[in-house]
């Protein structure tokens, strides 16, 4: 068996290329998790509520769901809003998907994600 010369900047070349195709990958899945989870009846159901573009049977209880990177560009502040809205607006409709339990963390940033692409 024979080892083949260890060259550090092919090593460290290839370890940034990996990381470069892998991490638009992970975001992308993400993003469409985000929007299954938003669509979801049954899970996050924020088309209940809200108008999303490609969304079936909006509701109009609250806002639509558009420009959202821009209306919010903190991330955290939209993750915030989807945890417990309670707790900025103690009078919303908005029910609190993380405190409640009804959404993980994981699938808030996901909704976060997708949100931010609309």
């Amino acid at each position: 068996m024979t080892a083949l010369p260890c060259k550090p900047a092919l090593l460290v070349a290839l370890a940034l290329l990996a990381g470069t195709t892998v991490a638009p990958a992970r975001a992308q899945s993400a993003v469409t998790e985000g929007r299954k989870l938003a669509f979801d009846r049954s899970k996050g159901n924020c088309l209940t509520c809200h108008v999303i573009k490609g969304g079936d049977l909006p509701g109009t209880i609250g806002p639509e769901l558009k420009d959202i990177k821009s209306k919010y560009p903190d991330r955290d502040e939209l993750v915030a809003i989807i945890f417990d809205e309670t707790k900025r607006n103690p009078q919303t409709m908005m029910p609190p998907f993380g405190r409640n339990r009804i959404l993980t963390e994981q699938e808030i940033n996901a909704i976060v994600d997708f949100l931010q692409t609309l």
